[in-house]
C-alpha cells in the first residue's frame, strides 16, 4: 500500500506556501487546530488555517449564532476570537509543532488594523502566510465591506502586503456582482493566492416566533448549498486570475474537491464538513490520491483547470 500512495504526487506550491497535498482546513471551521488533535493526524494536512484573528479580543455576536438550513448552516459568529497577543502566547506554540504550513486569517475594521496586524504577524517566522479575510465592514466608510468595493479591497491588500514579508491570500466574498473585477483588484494589490469563496449573505426565520433565527438577523450560508456558486466563481476567476486559489464551498467528499480542481482551483479548504464529520479533511484526502491513481493521473497539478469542452 505504501507504494501505491507514494505513486502520485499530491504536492502544491502557492507562492512560497510548499504543502504536500491540498487539503487545507477553512477558518473558523477548525478552531485553532489542537481541538481536532484528538480526532485526526494533524500532520496528515497540507495546511491549517486558523480561526480569524483581530489585534484586540473580540467577543463576537449574541447567540443563537448558528442555525441548520437545508444542506447548509447560517452562521452569525461575528467573529470571536482571542485576539492576535493572546493567539501567540497560548495557541501557536501548539502550531509550531505540527508540520503543515500555518496560515494566519486576518480581520479589521480599518486599513490601519489590518496593516498593524500583518506587521504584528510578520514577526512570528512559524506563520507561514496570511489569508486576509476582506468580507468585513470598513467602519470609516459607513460600513462597507472591503470585499464588496474593488478600490477598498486593493487598498487592504496593498497594506498587507506592504507589511508581510510571507504568503498573502486573500478570502474573496462571494456578495458581488462580477468577483473577477475584486479579484482582479487584490492581484494587483500584490496578493499571491486566492480563497474563494466566503459565505454567502442568508437569512432563516421562525415561522412560530416569526423572528429571525439568528440573533444578528442575517448570517453566513456555508455547506453544501453554495458549492455550485463557489465552483462557479472559482472557474471565473481562473479565467482572468494570474495567481493561484484555493477553493472553498461544500466540500465534503473528495468528489467535490476534484470539482475545484477541474474548475481551476490549485488547492481546498473543507469548512462545514468538519462540524458533521470531524474526519472529514483526511477522507477527503484519501479520496483524491484514490481518483488520481484510478484515473493514472501521476500528479495534482495536472488535473488543475482541465476542464473539457462539451463539446469535445
Amino acid at each position: 500500500m505504501g507504494n501505491m500512495k507514494s505513486s502520485v504526487d499530491l504536492s502544491v506550491t502557492i507562492a512560497g506556501l510548499a504543502m504536500r497535498n491540498p487539503v487545507m482546513t477553512a477558518s473558523g471551521t477548525f478552531g485553532y487546530a489542537r481541538e481536532f488533535e484528538p480526532l485526526i493526524d494533524l500532520n496528515r494536512l497540507g495546511g491549517i488555517v486558523v480561526k480569524g484573528l483581530s489585534l484586540e479580543p473580540t467577543h463576537g455576536n449574541p447567540p443563537p449564532r448558528i442555525v441548520e438550513t437545508p444542506c447548509g448552516m447560517l452562521n452569525a459568529i461575528g467573529l470571536e476570537n482571542v485576539g492576535v497577543e493572546h493567539f501567540i502566547k497560548d495557541k501557536l506554540p501548539f502550531l509550531t509543532r505540527l508540520q503543515p504550513p500555518i496560515v494566519a486569517n486576518i480581520y479589521g475594521k480599518t486599513i490601519e488594523e489590518y496593516a498593524d496586524l500583518a506587521a504584528r504577524i510578520d514577526d512570528e517566522a512559524a506563520i507561514a502566510g496570511v489569508e486576509v479575510n476582506i468580507s468585513c465592514p470598513n467602519v470609516k466608510s459607513g460600513g462597507v465591506i472591503f470585499g464588496v468595493d474593488a478600490r477598498a479591497a486593493y487598498d487592504v491588500v496593498h497594506a498587507v502586503r506592504r507589511r508581510f514579508s510571507r504568503t498573502v491570500i486573500v478570502k474573496l466574498s462571494p456578495n458581488v456582482t462580477d468577483i473577477t473585477v475584486i479579484a482582479r483588484s487584490v492581484e494587483e494589490a500584490g496578493a499571491d493566492g486566492l480563497s474563494l469563496i466566503n459565505t454567502i449573505t442568508g437569512m432563516a426565520i421562525d415561522i412560530h416566533s416569526r423572528k429571525p433565527k439568528l440573533a444578528n438577523t442575517t448570517g453566513g450560508l456555508s455547506g453544501p448549498a453554495i458549492k455550485p456558486v463557489a465552483v462557479r466563481m472559482v472557474w471565473q476567476v481562473a479565467q482572468t486570475a494570474g495567481i493561484p486559489i484555493i477553493g472553498i464551498g461544500g466540500i465534503q467528499t473528495a468528489e467535490d474537491a476534484i470539482e475545484f480542481f477541474l474548475a481551476g482551483a490549485s488547492a481546498i479548504q473543507v469548512g462545514t464538513a468538519n462540524f458533521v464529520n470531524p474526519r472529514a479533511t483526511m477522507d477527503v484526502l484519501d479520496g483524491i490520491g484514490v481518483y488520481l491513481r484510478e484515473h493514472n493521473i501521476p500528479r495534482l497539478a495536472d488535473l488543475v483547470g482541465d476542464l473539457k469542452n462539451r463539446d469535445a
